[in-house]
């Protein structure tokens, strides 16, 4: 610390550190079902599989609530399981890049009858690429489809699945199949069991895009 910083252990203005970004977005698509969603033929043009255990009551209602997670096709993600995820482009806002990401990535688009709601989640978590030497903090966002959907998807995947809420928010380091693969992606899936979908809920009509 020079003298020029003052008594106290903080520097008044930054000589250097990592640049922070808001500019991707997650998407986390969901849909309450009485039995797990399975693929439908013809609905994508590669493969598709559905994960998680049975049905039960609980947190996430008495019907089950499953999350869809897309098999990224390259890399730095490539391989991996992941909600949608963009970049907003110059002049767009978070939410208009949520719902072009859900048109791009899966088909889904505003005013289809299969979607039944958008939501932005309260939190945001940050976390760092060590590549870019950047902090992130990510708006996310959370879609819910109706029973039988299923997403068409682009080149950017290869595959997608369902999976039961219990599984999506379980570490993955616990034998959960399904699980979101960073602890931000699981804090998103339990922002949204526990939050958005209670019965009553004072912050899902506050948080409401669409």
């Amino acid at each position: 610390m020079s003298a020029a910083d003052g008594d106290n252990s903080y520097r008044v203005e930054p000589l250097g550190g990592p640049r922070v970004r808001t500019d991707v977005i997650d998407v986390y698509i969901f849909q309450r079902a009485a039995t797990p969603p399975r693929p439908v033929v013809g609905a994508s043009a590669v493969s598709s599989s559905w994960g998680g255990v049975t049905p039960d009551t609980g947190a996430d209602g008495a019907h089950g609530v499953y999350f869809l997670q897309l098999r990224r096709a390259r890399d730095p993600l490539g391989g991996t399981w992941q909600p949608i995820m963009g970049h907003v482009e110059k002049g767009e806002t978070a939410v208009r890049c949520a719902l072009r990401e859900l048109e791009e990535e899966v088909g889904l688009r505003r005013g289809d009858a299969a979607l039944r709601g958008v939501w932005a989640l309260e939190q945001v978590h940050p976390f760092y690429i060590a590549e870019l030497d950047a902090i992130v903090m990510s708006p996310r966002f959370a879609a819910e489809v109706s029973p039988g959907w299923a997403p068409r998807l682009n080149d950017e995947h290869t595959a997608h699945r369902w999976v039961h809420s219990r599984d999506a928010m379980r570490a993955s380091g616990g034998g959960g199949e399904g699980a979101f693969m960073w602890p931000g992606q699981r804090a998103a899936a339990r922002e949204i069991v526990e939050s958005l979908l209670v019965e009553g809920s004072v912050s899902a009509e506050r948080l409401r895009v669409v």
